[in-house]
């Protein structure tokens, strides 16, 4: 779910703003939700403390009428907790737009306040631009697998990991191995199968990485994966795998 953050100062400006971002998630049916319309930037940085894993979309006055933090320093703020933030900055002072390189803060877009006839267009715009966005990069963490390891939780990239097995002797126990090295982590092959629908089960105890097989054996009846490490294929497994590799 991508969360939209509204902190504009004047009231009917930001009325104006939550409007057209309620009106264009209720249209648009998209994952996407306004969870804080306000004027204060306190009331910002502690919802990014309660919720420091979601991802946002922040239309941000930048001067917010407040002595001790402008919407430029509550970006920088934001971008520290949130690094995937999509940030727009609202605005009657367009020259102030140098301050956001100067600050790092790679802004999506400036939307002016005294050019009104424009207001909704580049409201929509950004909305459109930041789930596009959004979309793109969940897409991209979904090619990851999270592995709680001894206490650790590790990301691995699907195209690292050569193949996954069941523990021979510990039950309820994966191994799981790449290039380099294993680790074990505690779960069925059933469930990782489901994480990893790309990988193909050839057998009750293995889930392999089809595009990491270097060449199948088919006296041993074993894919023979980099450093050449073998997985065992089921006998009914092995014609649709050679079907899959195109072979």
């Amino acid at each position: 779910m991508l969360h939209v953050l509204i902190c504009e100062d004047d009231l009917r400006q930001r009325a104006h703003i939550a409007s057209i971002v309620t009106k264009h998630i209720s249209t648009e049916e998209a994952e996407m939700e306004l969870v804080l319309s306000s004027g204060n930037p306190t009331e910002v940085l502690t919802y990014l403390e309660k919720h420091p894993d979601k991802r946002g979309l922040y239309f941000l006055d930048i001067d917010l009428q407040d002595d001790e933090i402008n919407g430029i320093d509550l970006g920088v703020k934001i971008m520290e907790v949130d690094p995937y933030a999509k940030i727009v900055f609202i605005t009657t002072h367009s020259e102030l737009a140098h301050l956001t390189y100067e600050y790092r803060i790679g802004a999506m877009d400036f939307i002016v306040k005294n050019r009104p006839e424009g207001i909704e267009r580049r409201t929509i715009e950004c909305l459109l631009a930041a789930y596009k966005r959004y979309l793109e990069e969940k897409s991209e963490l979904m090619k990851y697998f999270k592995v709680d390891a001894n206490g650790e939780v590790w990301s691995i990239p699907h195209d690292d990991i050569l193949f996954f097995e069941t523990h021979s002797r510990i039950r309820h126990r994966i191994i799981l191995h790449t290039e380099t090295g294993k680790m074990e982590f505690r779960g069925f092959l059933s469930e990782v199968e489901k994480l990893v629908p790309e990988f193909y089960r050839c057998h009750k105890s293995y889930l392999l990485n089809v595009k990491k097989i270097t060449y199948i054996d088919k006296l041993t009846k074993e894919a023979v994966m980099p450093n050449e490490k073998r997985v065992h294929i089921a006998v009914k497994k092995m014609s649709e795998l050679v079907g899959l590799m195109n072979w």
